[in-house]
């Protein structure tokens, strides 16, 4: 629909595209709310039949996410037949999709790591405040709100013991190791941090104004200076779950990498297992002889026995 006399906007079409598909997500849910019902009409249905439904869809294979939609859809139909038709109660209310199995953490593989991180950071100050960054958040496993928290000459930041101080969730203080190429990094920002921040500014990093540097600021950058590595959607917290993941990888422990990443449950940081046993799968699908598919006929390959 137009003003009169106006003409239609460009976009005009993308919009009623999304229409289009807003009502047939609609209709795909209203579809299967009746086919469900089967007989029962809809002002007889109950929290128990809804859930009921539920778990049939769920056992067709529809993920939690689609579920949580297609109930958005079945409330959203009850609230206009309470509004417009009469109908005395919403029995979708209250009920909740079953949540989709939590996905595994995407890491940076060793090898992408190393060449993210060794990527040339001479020139300008901006450069060499990335680098030190980007360091940082992999060598000590910070979290993006820790990154950007720290200041300068509060003792939070110790180059001579290589260690560093962040508050993070629930107000919890760590200290954690701060590797050698961090630190060289680090030295090397100190140096040029005057020529960018303005006067008194406490915050170890900042932005092209001189103050503190926002989150946002920070993901674009990392996600820039992975593309120019080679590198796509490479975000803040991904340098967290590879620093994570490989020091697990190295060292077993999974004690330490709690106490490192300031998990309070050493369930959390399990999930990082998980990686290190698909890493392990891959080697294993490589090279163990009986993990290997067999060989077509002709094809010239032997069998193990």
């Amino acid at each position: 629909m137009t003003l009169h006399g106006t003409p239609p906007h460009p976009d005009q079409a993308l919009v009623a595209d999304w229409l289009e598909a807003l009502d047939g997500n609609y209709r795909h849910a209203a579809a299967a709310l009746l086919a469900l019902a089967g007989d029962a009409r809809l002002a007889t249905l109950d929290p128990a039949q809804i859930r009921r439904f539920v778990a049939a869809l769920h056992a067709r294979g529809l993920s939690g996410r689609t579920l949580a939609l297609t109930l958005s859809a079945w409330r959203g139909l009850y609230r206009w037949l309470s509004r417009h038709r009469g109908f005395r109660s919403n029995p979708v209310q209250g009920v909740r999709a079953p949540k989709s199995p939590r996905g595994l953490p995407k890491a940076l593989s060793v090898e992408q790591a190393q060449r993210l991180l060794d990527a040339d950071a001479d020139g300008d100050a901006a450069r060499a405040r990335d680098a030190a960054m980007f360091e940082l958040l992999y060598s000590s496993g910070l979290r993006l709100g820790e990154l950007v928290a720290l200041d300068v000459g509060k003792g939070r930041l110790d180059l001579t013991a290589g260690e560093v101080t962040v508050t993070g969730k629930g107000r919890k203080t760590r200290t954690v190791p701060v590797g050698a190429r961090a630190r060289d990094a680090l030295r090397r920002w100190l140096e040029l941090r005057a020529g960018l921040a303005r006067a008194g500014e406490a915050a170890l990093f900042v932005g092209a104004r001189g103050a503190r540097i926002a989150p946002g600021a920070v993901r674009q950058r990392l996600r820039a200076w992975a593309l120019r590595q080679g590198i796509d959607a490479v975000h803040p917290h991904m340098l967290r779950h590879s620093f994570a993941s490989h020091v697990l990888q190295s060292s077993q422990d999974l004690r330490a990498v709690q106490e490192m990443l300031g998990h309070a449950s050493v369930s959390t940081t399990q999930v990082y297992t998980h990686l290190d046993f698909q890493a392990l799968a891959k080697v294993y699908d490589a090279a163990h002889p009986r993990a290997k598919k067999k060989s077509r006929a002709g094809s010239g390959g032997r069998r193990c026995k």
